[in-house]
Formats: C-alpha cells, sequence, structure tokens
C-alpha cells in the first residue's frame, strides 16, 4: 500500500499500456532459487539420486525438512515447506504391502497349474483342501487389533505391554479349508509349528468332516505355501504325508504356491481373513476363547468353521533319517516336481 502511495506521488507515470507491478511479496520459489529442486532431493533422496542426503536415514517432517532446508541456505519455514509439498502432489502416506519379492519365471505356469488340477479334482468329485497356519496368537488379557462397540466410555481393559504370559502361553491355529463344500477345520496348538502338527489336522479334519462328504474319494488335494510346517523341503513334512496316506488310505496329492505367494492360498483370503474379522477387538483371554471365536465365524455366503484344541506336545527340531525319507512313496510330477508330487499309501496299508 505504501509503494502504491509513493508511485502516485512520484512524477513517474507507467507507460501506456502498462500496469503497476503488484506490491505483494515475491513468491517463495523466486525469492529461494533451487528451493524447490532441494526439497525434492531431501524428500526422495534415492530417486532423486542423492544417497548422502541428510535425510535419507531419518523422519521427514514438516519440521526437520525446514531445518535442512535452513541449514542448505533456504530462508524457510514448516508451514512453506508443508504447502511447497502438496502443491507438488506429496502426501502423508503409510506403506502398502505389494512386494513379493524376486519373482520365479515359472510362478504364473505354477499357479495356471494349480488351478488345472484343483478344477480337475472338484469336477470328479475328489475333495480339494487349502492348508496353513495362521499366525501366533499370544494368550491373555492383551491389546487385540481393530475395535468393537462397548458403552461409551467403558472400553475393555487390557494389559499396558505385550509380554507373553508363562502361564497362559500362545495359541496356534493351523487350519485345513475345504474349497468346494467352503467350510473349514481348525486345530489349535500349544506348542510348535511343525509338520506333525499340521498332519494332525488334516487326519483330524479327514476323521470328523471328510470322509462323510467324500465317501468315494481316491484322492486328496493339497495347496499349501513354500515355507513354514508345510515346506515342502522339510523331510518331516514329506514323512508326515506319509502318514496322513497310510491313515486315510488316500493318495496324497500336493501343489505347493511359489516362494513369496502365500497370500494367493485360498485359506487365507477365504477363511482366516473372516476368523482375523470375527475376533477383531476382543481379547484373547484363554485358549477356550479362542477356539470358540473361530468355530463361531461365519460368513453370509455359507462359510462354516469347526474348531478344537490340540493340546499335544510337538517337538521342533525332529530329525528323519534317510532310511525314514527312502520309505516315503513319492512320486514328483513333471512339471516342477520339488512343488508339484503325489504320495501313495504303504503297500502294508493299501
Amino acid at each position: 500500500m505504501l509503494r502504491g502511495l509513493a508511485d502516485l506521488d512520484s512524477e513517474e507515470r507507467p507507460a501506456p499500456g502498462k500496469v503497476r507491478r503488484h506490491p505483494g511479496r515475491v513468491p517463495i520459489l523466486e525469492r529461494e532459487p533451487g528451493l524447490a529442486e532441494d526439497l525434492e532431493r531431501l524428500v526422495d533422496p534415492v530417486t532423486r539420486g542423492d544417497p548422502e542426503s541428510p535425510l535419507r536415514w531419518t523422519s521427514k517432517s514438516g519440521a526437520k525438512l525446514a531445518e535442512a532446508l535452513r541449514e542448505m541456505g533456504h530462508d524457510v519455514v514448516e508451514r512453506t515447506v508443508l504447502r511447497l509439498l502438496k502443491a507438488k502432489g506429496y502426501s502423508l502416506q503409510a506403506n502398502k504391502k505389494t512386494r513379493e519379492g524376486a519373482q520365479h519365471p515359472d510362478r504364473d505356469a505354477q499357479f495356471a497349474h494349480i488351478n488345472e488340477i484343483v478344477s480337475e479334482a472338484i469336477a470328479a468329485g475328489e475333495p480339494v483342501i487349502s492348508v496353513d497356519a495362521k499366525k501366533r496368537e499370544l494368550v491373555g488379557d492383551f491389546k487385540a487389533v481393530g475395535r468393537e462397540f462397548e458403552p461409551t466410555g467403558t472400553p475393555v481393559e487390557v494389559r499396558g505391554h505385550d509380554f507373553k504370559d508363562k502361564r497362559l502361553g500362545h495359541a496356534i491355529p493351523y487350519g485345513v479349508y475345504d474349497l468346494a463344500s467352503d467350510q473349514g477345520w481348525v486345530s489349535v496348538g500349544i506348542t510348535s509349528d511343525t509338520a506333525e502338527f499340521a498332519a494332525n489336522t488334516i487326519i483330524s479334519w479327514w476323521e470328523h468332516l471328510g470322509k462323510e462328504r467324500y465317501p468315494n474319494a481316491r484322492t486328496l488335494t493339497i495347496t499349501a505355501d513354500s515355507g513354514g510346517s508345510n515346506s515342502p523341503r522339510t523331510r518331516l513334512w514329506r514323512h508326515e504325508l506319509q502318514r496322513l496316506a497310510d491313515t486315510t488310505g488316500l493318495q496324497i496329492r500336493v501343489s505347493h504356491f511359489p516362494p513369496g505367494t502365500s497370500k494367493w492360498n485360498k485359506i487365507e483370503h477365504r477363511m482366516f481373513s473372516f476368523v482375523s474379522f470375527n475376533w477383531r477387538g476382543k481379547p484373547l483371554e484363554s485358549l477356550e476363547v479362542i477356539v470358540n471365536l473361530i468355530a463361531a465365524t461365519q460368513t453370509n455366503t455359507g462359510l462354516k468353521i469347526y474348531a478344537r484344541l490340540d493340546d499335544r506336545n510337538y517337538e521342533r527340531g525332529i530329525e528323519i533319517s534317510d532310511a525314514q525319507l527312502a520309505a516315503v512313496n513319492i512320486t514328483r510330477h513333471a512339471f516342477h516336481g520339488d512343488w508339484n508330487y503325489t504320495i501313495t499309501p504303504s503297500l502294508a496299508q493299501s
């Protein structure tokens, strides 16, 4: 305003067709050459080619960015930094789980192979199950993920820390999901997630649900991850599958998902995801509570889950001898025999 009054008092007048310069402040990017480039290098040092950025190994709050820019000689405050970031399309973002690691060249081919054998088995009326272990859960009045309706101002009180209660221990749910019937079976273990525990869970499913639903079954098709207790590289897993075949009298045909693709296993998004949703916000105070919450899980599309406690002790590190491994009647398939194979009952059992 003062500058405008001074211009009026001056004898100088703008040339015809010209307008007097606006008396407002000069934009920050004009006053601070290089500010935009320096800010981007701080925010994204890897893609901007600046591995020595002072903020590469620390959080990038507006205050820290402004401080770093001032150390570089720029006259800038936090509010201005936040405004510039917003104008450039930056916003506060959480991490997103999308990477699956190095992609195996036969990943898609294995997916197609699994789809083919599963479709053939279901069409033939043979049982097809997806198996996996859910993450280990602490038993006790610990804070639960998610929220549940409670009277206003009276939240469920839980412990202030998440240290394991040695008396209550932990729970390991291992599940079997029947793709054709949309039914699940979960054994809740209390010791370790081992191949023996996995095989016993499948045997329990067969004894309680499977053989009644599939009285004429000759083959059981299993889809599983490539890690954990059902890893194809584990000797104990193959040994326990032979026991499964001998106990049920079925040929056990197994196909593993490629490493790093466990989320595509049907049990993850057709069963365990609903279990997690059902017990959201509920402290898992006892093994009974865990079993009941799993068994109470249902969906509008007809999912039904049966659950039981398995309190047997499963030892880790059981070694299988070469002789025991040689006794496994395994036939590896032509395509990726490390992922796809069939185990037949022993002659003594057939």
